[in-house]
């Protein structure tokens, strides 16, 4: 039997086949994805789950004419292998290769760019819209979203607005029951009701309430069952719904049986689904310093408590969940409600530890800025993922945090240099700060192995000398100060360089900083974040203020967005890494 799939370049050569080859091709597509996931990494189960899906929209829909939104992009595999990508798809995610989620400078197939949960609905309504306002209504605009990303507001907002326009769209849920973690929420209990209960898809239905044509649920992996609902609904007009029901890791029985850890496996055997066993690393995760650090002071404290939109597992709240349940709350994909909850929480004395990541935080500004930081309240923001993140790339580089928080009146910024920094920035904000704090660490490992040390209080807005020199003084903010101390070992006249942790961005030591500007002639300010605004940009207007009028350098993350690839190579690229940063110190001297 021919592999259908050498054959296929593009959708055009796709619905050359018959409809009967279709389910051959499934096959073909799923062990393709396998193959190339298993030894070059990357989020296998959501893909794998959606194939049947992926090839009945773009057999019966005219793409890229018809727009096909992917919400987040996680699942979007089978289709950039199915438009013109497959020949390239070994390079996913890797430096200088294709983006892991949809993006439309890579190809116009990839109707919006994506990557944080929620965004398809609005974007394809808005398509449809346009399309009408253009009077293209004969254009099928099309919106495939999770379960999980639909419990989201932006995504009810969405609903909101398309259940009453006369919008050519079709949403369509791919109900796996699970994110990253299992779903949750009353939605997803209502989702479950519905699998069970046909009668109350026909009679008690939310989506119908809100003026769609709404079908299903159905089985998303019977590619006939599938290819006929697409169908019927192509000649529906106006805003339509399709409930699909799924499996994620379709296809992989290790990646069917452990979901969660089959979202983004690592490297595995493609023939029986287990994971390669790599070298334990002797040092910690960041995530996880956090995450047990906080049962450790949960233990003594009983006022704390630990909120996370959707990542438990990935942010090491799960330790928290093991040990104290009822002060452990996973709300779903949902950051604007996880801050501001964590503010109700805050009124009453209890001592939120509210821990997103860096790139998800963006999406509750305005609740940050509201309604903790205008109100004063103590709620203790723990970053995750802050600074390059690698493969990941721009939608999730943790790169602005710096900037975008140091202006907010009433929030202390803080970020570890170290494993023990972070731990007792946490036991010190639990002790009563007064204020709003945001503590930003790194993904990946630390470089201490006995970090669970006794606790100890860290002075709010002091930062410390790390070497003493006499005329070039390097100031940095986080762990990029490693960086930083192994540059130093490369410099030709140690002496004339000091290295100062600042630890805060705000409020900044400007005792030490005046003494750091009275001994030196040049100062440089190094961070992983962006420099337009960020640290550096704090200690050019501390200059400015007080007269200072001395050679200052800043050092950063430029002022683009950066590409995916592991996050060495990316500091290399930058000029972050230890030996372009001797390089920039041995220039000054």
């Amino acid at each position: 039997m021919k592999n259908l799939l050498d054959n296929i370049v593009n959708p055009e050569d796709l619905r050359k086949l018959n409809q009967d080859q279709l389910p051959q091709l499934a096959k073909e597509l799923r062990d393709f994805i396998i193959d190339i996931v298993a030894t070059k990494e990357g989020h296998l189960g959501a893909s794998l789950g959606v194939v049947e899906l992926t090839i009945a929209l773009h057999y019966l829909f005219d793409t890229p004419n018809d727009l096909l939104v992917w919400d987040v992009g996680h699942q979007a595999y089978g289709h950039k292998i199915l438009t013109g990508r497959k020949d390239i798809f070994h390079t996913n995610r890797q430096f200088g290769g294709i983006a892991g989620f949809p993006t439309i400078k890579e190809s116009k197939f990839d109707a919006f760019g994506v990557g944080h949960s929620s965004t398809s609905i609005s974007a394809a309504l808005g398509m449809a819209i346009a399309s009408n306002i253009k009077g293209a209504t004969e254009k099928h605009h099309i919106a495939v979203i999770g379960d999980a990303s639909i419990a989201s507001g932006m995504a009810f907002e969405a609903l909101n607005h398309a259940g009453v326009s006369k919008a050519n769209l079709l949403i369509i849920l791919n109900d796996n029951a699970i994110g990253i973690d299992p779903s949750v929420g009353a939605l997803k209990e209502y989702l479950t009701k519905v699998k069970t209960d046909k009668r109350l898809a026909a009679q008690n239905n939310i989506i119908k309430a809100l003026n769609f044509d709404y079908s299903g649920p159905i089985d998303g992996h019977d590619l006939p069952k599938v290819l006929s609902e697409l169908k019927r609904l192509k000649d529906v007009k106006g805003p339509k719904f399709l409930h699909v029901i799924t499996t994620k890791g379709k296809g992989l029985q290790k990646a069917e049986e452990d979901q969660v850890t089959y979202h983004a496996p690592g490297k595995f055997d493609k023939i029986s689904g287990e994971r390669l066993k790599i070298a334990k690393s002797l040092y910690t995760k960041y995530q996880d310093v956090f995450g047990k650090t906080v049962v450790e002071l949960a233990d003594e404290n009983k006022n704390i408590v630990g909120i996370t939109p959707a990542m438990l597992t990935g942010g090491s709240l799960k330790f928290m969940m093991e040990k104290h349940p009822t002060r452990t709350f996973d709300v779903g994909i949902a950051e604007q409600h996880a801050v501001t909850l964590a503010a109700g929480m805050a009124t009453q004395g209890l001592v939120p530890f509210c821990n997103i990541y860096s790139t998800f935080l963006q999406r509750a500004y305005d609740q940050v800025i509201h309604d903790v930081a205008l109100q004063n309240l103590p709620v203790i923001f723990c970053l995750d993922r802050a600074g390059l993140v690698g493969e990941d790339g721009a939608t999730h580089h943790g790169v602005f945090d710096l900037a975008y928080l140091r202006l907010i009146p009433n929030l202390i910024v803080f970020a570890p240099r170290n494993e023990i920094e972070l731990r007792n920035i946490l036991y010190t904000a639990q002790l009563g700060l007064k204020k709003p704090i945001a503590i930003r660490y790194p993904r990946g490992t630390g470089t201490i192995i006995d970090w669970k040390k006794p606790f100890e209080k860290i002075e709010v807005g002091k930062g410390v000398c790390l070497q003493e020199g006499n005329k070039i003084a390097i100031l940095s903010i986080g762990t990029i100060a490693k960086n930083v101390s192994e540059a130093l070992e490369f410099v030709e006249n140690l002496n004339l360089f000091s290295h100062y942790d600042m630890r805060f961005v705000k409020p900044l030591d400007e005792n030490l900083l005046h003494r750091i500007f009275d001994k030196h002639q040049t100062i440089i300010t190094i961070e992983d974040g962006t420099i337009k605004g960020g640290f550096g940009s704090a200690i050019l207007e501390f200059a400015s203020e007080n007269n200072y009028h001395h050679k200052i350098k800043t050092i950063g993350i430029p002022d683009e967005f950066i590409e995916h690839g592991n996050v060495l190579t990316l500091q290399h690229k930058l000029k972050l890494d230890a030996e372009n940063l001797a390089n920039t110190f041995n220039a000054l001297t």
